[in-house]
């Protein structure tokens, strides 16, 4: 996992040309009128999810990891706990689904506090927990991009 500010994002443009795109895409475009959506940065291989919501109850989120793309999590307005831990660590409570590109687990890991300009980067060994209330619900703005591993 990779944890960091939208203004270092060009320290992380070694980790291939796809991250690259993404990670420019968010700093180049103007989320403020944006609505939910989808957005091809590079057709299949790198889109942008556009998300409103609200945080969740801790007690209600779950682990979750995915083979084929690798997700990278920025935080355009609010904040949120994220959960990120290698799934290695977790017991699996739903078995990889292919055609969805999500396992599902249950256990113990670390959080970090994501807020206004803050990324992750998550690898397919990375399982997360994202969207959840630091203290109370709150509406977040979050940009989800998916980076195809190969």
């Amino acid at each position: 996992m990779v944890f960091d500010s939208i203004e270092n994002a060009h320290l992380y443009y070694g980790l291939g040309e796809r991250i690259e795109k993404a990670l420019k895409f968010l700093e180049e475009m103007d989320f403020t009128e944006a609505l939910p959506s989808r957005v091809d940065i590079n057709g299949d291989n790198v889109y942008a999810l556009i998300q409103d919501y609200n945080t969740k109850d801790p007690e209600t989120g779950k682990w979750e990891s995915h083979k084929k793309f690798i997700d990278i999590q920025f935080v355009i307005s609010g904040s949120e706990d994220f959960g990120v831990v290698n799934y290695e660590y977790l017991d699996i409570t739903e078995p990889y689904n292919e055609e969805r590109d999500v396992a599902f687990y249950e256990g113990d890991g670390d959080f970090v506090q994501l807020h206004d300009g803050e990324f992750v980067i998550l690898f397919p060994h990375d399982a997360h927990m994202p969207g959840l209330a630091i203290e109370e619900s709150e509406k977040v703005r979050k940009v989800v991009i998916k980076v195809a591993v190969d």
